[in-house]
């Protein structure tokens, strides 16, 4: 049963640069704004994610000699997808899509700061050592389910989605209001990879259902 009170909707990363005309942006992921919307009236608890590169980030391909988009990289935390240039901090592929509304949000969390890691995950960095604090913002509050939505489904949502369930919180991802960049089978994987986790899926006319009737 759906308990509003104890429950979070984490809006991930639907920002300028991964909407169409975004320095990378995920097909068609501007469509799954008005859902996410519509769901964020039915939540007491929202918290949006942001990623907020520095210049010199070392996702970046062009800071790589010789290296392009989506190569891949060793570092001390395991292997590094290379990024097109993507929402460096200050800048209009940074901000927040101007459809999405934000009035009821009351946290935003910047992640992928620190110029030698990457960040996917709302709750950890890639280095799994770095918290951004979001676990224990939720303890405080006595918050104990996360429902996931924005983008990229195989990427960022995955990722926060299996941590928050590795955390303890019951985490679900809304298919319907998430969109993936799907590179090499990255999405199929990723979903395969949240369902192992106990992560589960559900869509979003289902849980505005089950929020009517809780």
């Amino acid at each position: 049963m759906f308990q509003s009170e104890r429950s979070a909707l984490i809006v991930v990363d639907v920002q300028n640069g991964f909407t169409p005309g975004g320095n990378l942006a995920v097909a068609h992921a501007d469509q799954i704004i008005p859902a996410i919307n519509q769901l964020a009236q039915h939540f007491d608890n929202v918290i949006i994610t942001q990623d907020w590169h520095p210049d010199n980030h070392i996702s970046f391909a062009d800071n790589h000699a010789g290296k392009k988009p989506f190569d891949t990289i060793e570092l001390d935390y395991g292997t590094q997808v290379l990024w097109p240039k993507h929402c460096v901090q200050g800048t209009d592929d940074a901000a927040l899509h101007p459809d999405l509304d934000v009035s009821f949000a009351q946290l935003i969390i910047r992640k992928g700061f620190h110029a030698g890691i990457d960040s996917y995950s709302a709750f950890m960095e890639a280095d799994h050592k770095t918290t951004t604090g979001l676990a224990g913002y939720l303890k405080e509050r006595g918050l104990d389910t996360v429902y996931v939505v924005g983008i990229a489904t195989d990427f960022c949502v995955a990722w926060t989605a299996i941590d928050a369930a590795k955390l303890g919180f019951k985490s679900y991802v809304v298919a319907d209001a998430t969109k993936g960049i799907d590179l090499n089978g990255s999405l199929q994987h990723a979903w395969q990879e949240m369902l192992a986790h106990g992560v589960k899926r559900i869509y979003a006319k289902d849980l505005i259902a089950q929020q009517a009737t809780a």
